[in-house]
């Protein structure tokens, strides 16, 4: 899962939420470093990773993007969910979407120098360019995609993920709403965060 389905996975405790949000950029036993309540956000953020990609929807929806994402498909169909999650957020939680990326990014504006080395200049493209609100969009995907092209190693296939994303939107939106409960459930009986539940099935 991309940074959005991260977030909302810790409920609504801000030290978790941020632990959760850096988890990627600690390494190791690094997560010592910090309080109890980041540290276990840390450690749920390896654990969603390690679930998801054991879980055999997700690997079906890899096969997807496998021809031309090859080792990346994973990276993609975490930002897909992402925007799945992004479109159907009134489902699982009762804020608009807008203002809980606002208090997000306050959150960590207000703990910029907490964060890992490295992940700064990361964080200041993430606010200004409104990353997380991106992901509602088609438009908005098309952008996070050719801009990671551009600053990672990540295939430049976006023309092929976002054809795939039109022509096969139920297809993957189906894995997703077989997946997500699954993590939901994974994540509350194994870490005690709160998590706001689902308020109705996918229509």
């Amino acid at each position: 899962m991309n940074f959005l389905a991260h977030i909302y996975l810790s409920g609504d405790s801000d030290d978790v939420k941020f632990g959760n949000f850096i988890g990627d950029y600690v390494k190791g036993a690094d997560y010592n470093h910090y309080s109890s309540e980041v540290r276990k956000g840390i450690l749920l953020h390896r654990a969603i990773d390690f679930f998801t990609d054991s879980h055999p929807v997700v690997r079906r929806s890899k096969l997807r993007f496998a021809n031309a994402y090859h080792k990346y498909a994973g990276v993609i169909v975490d930002i897909l969910y992402d925007h799945i999650l992004a479109v159907n957020w009134n489902k699982f939680y009762p804020e608009e979407l807008t203002w809980y990326t606002e208090r997000f990014y306050y959150l960590v504006e207000s703990r910029f120098n907490q964060l890992p080395r490295g992940m700064q200049g990361f964080i200041t493209s993430l606010l200004k360019n409104d990353w997380l609100m991106a992901y509602s969009t088609l438009p908005g995907i098309e952008r996070v995609l050719r801009g990671m092209s551009m600053k990672t190693s990540l295939p430049d296939e976006t023309d092929f993920a976002m054809n795939l994303l039109r022509t096969q939107s139920d297809q993957i939106a189906d894995e997703f709403f077989e997946f997500f409960p699954d993590l939901i459930n994974y994540v509350e009986n194994n870490f005690s965060v709160g998590i706001i539940s689902p308020r109705e099935n996918r229509a």
